[in-house]
C-alpha cells in the first residue's frame, strides 16, 4: 500500500511539473501532512517528495537568475577608452631625422644551357633561356611618412630567377621601395646625390644586376651548338646617408626656454609640448598658419640652439640642418634674460658658422614674454640695438600675436609664393 501511494504521488508531481500548471510556490504549499495521514506514507516517501519539490523550485529559480544575468550583461554599456596623446619623450623615440643605410640590389639570374629534344627531331638545337634581372632599390618620398624611424640599416633586393629550357626566361626580381618623408636629402660620402622634396618623387639608389645569357643567345652560323652560358651580374652595393630637413617657410630660432613652442601654439594649429624647463622640444614641430584667403604658411619650431652648436655641441648640427630649407627666419628672444639683445648676435654667429650666409635671409625679431614687468624697459634697448623689425609679443597671454601673423604674411609674400627652399 505504501509503495503504491508513493508511486501515485511521484506520478502526480511529474504531471504537475511537465504541464507547468502550478508554480514552484504552489508545489511548495502542497499539503503533505494530509497525504501522510490518509495513506500512511512512510518517511522515505516524504523525503523523496520533498527532494523533488526542492529540485523543481531550484530549477525554476535557476532559470530566472540566469536569464536575468544575460539581460543585464546584454544591456551593460561598453566603455570606450580614449586614446591618450603621446608625450614628447615617447615621440622622440619614434622620430628619427638621419639614417645610415646599406643597399644591396638583387643579382641577376644565371643563364641556362640546354638543348631541345623531342621525337623525330634529333638536332633541335640550343634552347637555354636568359636569367632574370635583379631587383632595383628605389627611395621614394611619401607625404604620409613623418620620420626615418621605419628605415632599416640594410636593404637587400630580390635576385632574378635563373633561365630554363625551351627558351624560358627567368623572372625579374621585384623592385624594393624605401618610403621616406618629404625633405629627405640623400648623401654619399658627404655629397648630395638626391633631394626628395615632392610627393611621389623617386631616386634609383641601387641598380639590380643584369641576368646571365643562356646558350641560345650564343647561337650563330659558326657555332651551331654553343655549350656556354653566363652567370648573372651582382647587384650594385652602396652606403648612403639619409637626412631629414623640415619643410617649412619660416623657422623659429632661439635659445632654449625662449618660448618658441608656446609661440607656435599661439599662432598655429600645432600642439608641441610646453614646460618650464629648457630643451622641452626635442624634435622639430611644424604648424600651419591659416589666412582668410586660404593661404597657408608653414612655421617650424626648431629645438633650442646653444653656443657652440656649429661645433656639434649637444645636438647642434642635427638641429641646424632643419633651418636650411626655411625661406625666412624669426629670431625669438627671451626678454627675461639680463641682456636679450646679445642673444641675437650669438644666434647669427652660430648660423653663419654652420652655413655662411644663412643668417642673411629675410628675418624679423620676436621679443617674447612681454607679460613680465621688466620686459618694457628691455624692449626699448633692444629696438635701439638691432636693425631688424622687432615685434613684441606674449605667447602666454596672446598679446600682439596678430601683428606677428600679419608680418609673417608680408615676409611670405615678399619671398614669393611657392614651396620652401631646397
Amino acid at each position: 500500500m505504501t509503495c503504491v501511494t508513493g508511486m501515485m504521488m511521484l506520478t502526480l508531481f511529474r504531471k504537475v511539473a511537465l504541464s507547468h500548471l502550478a508554480s514552484a510556490e504552489t508545489l511548495s504549499r502542497f499539503n503533505l501532512d494530509e497525504v501522510v495521514r490518509k495513506d500512511a506514507l512512510s518517511w522515505l516517501n516524504v523525503r523523496c517528495a520533498v527532494s523533488l519539490l526542492w529540485g523543481v523550485s531550484a530549477i525554476r529559480v535557476r532559470n530566472v537568475s540566469t536569464s536575468t544575468t544575460m539581460l543585464s550583461s546584454a544591456k551593460a554599456p561598453q566603455t570606450s577608452h580614449k586614446k591618450r596623446e603621446m608625450s614628447e619623450k615617447k615621440l622622440t623615440r619614434h622620430f628619427v631625422d638621419h639614417r645610415r643605410v646599406k643597399l644591396v640590389a638583387g643579382s641577376g639570374g644565371k643563364g641556362s644551357c640546354s638543348f631541345h629534344s623531342e621525337p623525330r627531331k634529333e638536332w633541335g638545337g640550343p634552347d637555354g633561356g636568359n636569367g632574370g634581372d635583379g631587383g632595383n632599390i628605389i627611395i621614394k618620398a611619401d607625404r604620409f611618412v613623418k620620420s626615418l624611424a621605419q628605415v632599416v640599416p640594410v636593404y637587400k633586393g630580390d635576385d632574378g630567377e635563373a633561365g630554363g629550357s625551351k627558351n624560358c626566361y627567368g623572372r625579374n626580381g621585384k623592385t624594393t621601395y624605401i618610403s621616406v618623408p618629404l625633405g629627405t636629402v640623400v648623401k654619399e660620402l658627404g655629397n648630395t646625390v638626391a633631394d626628395l622634396a615632392e610627393h611621389g618623387q623617386e631616386f634609383l639608389a641601387a641598380f639590380g644586376g643584369t641576368g646571365g645569357k643562356g646558350n641560345r643567345f650564343f647561337l650563330s652560323n659558326e657555332n651551331r651548338a654553343p655549350m656556354m652560358a653566363t652567370p648573372g651580374m651582382e647587384g650594385q652595393e652602396r652606403v648612403l646617408q639619409l637626412e631629414l630637413r623640415t619643410m617649412a617657410h619660416a623657422g623659429l630660432i632661439g635659445f632654449p626656454n625662449a618660448g618658441k613652442s608656446s609661440l607656435l601654439r599661439a599662432i598655429s594649429n600645432a600642439r608641441p609640448a610646453v614646460a618650464a624647463y629648457p630643451f622641452t622640444t626635442l624634435n622639430p614641430h611644424v604648424g600651419i598658419v591659416q589666412y582668410r584667403d586660404h593661404e597657408q604658411v608653414a612655421v617650424a619650431d626648431i629645438p633650442g640652439i646653444i653656443r657652440g652648436a656649429h661645433l656639434n655641441r649637444g645636438l647642434g648640427i642635427s638641429f641646424l640642418r632643419h633651418i636650411e630649407r626655411c625661406r625666412f627666419l624669426l629670431f625669438v628672444l627671451d626678454l627675461s634674460a639680463p641682456e636679450p639683445w646679445t642673444q641675437l648676435q650669438h644666434l647669427c654667429y652660430e648660423l653663419d658658422k654652420y652655413d655662411p650666409g644663412l643668417s642673411q635671409r629675410p628675418q624679423a625679431v620676436v621679443a617674447n614674454k612681454m607679460d613680465l614687468p621688466e620686459a618694457r624697459e628691455k624692449l626699448e634697448i633692444l629696438k635701439n640695438s638691432v636693425t631688424q623689425r622687432v615685434i613684441p609679443v606674449s605667447a602666454l597671454t596672446g598679446e600682439n600675436t596678430e601683428e606677428l601673423i600679419l608680418h609673417l604674411r608680408e615676409l611670405y609674400d615678399g619671398c614669393g609664393h611657392g614651396k620652401p627652399n631646397k
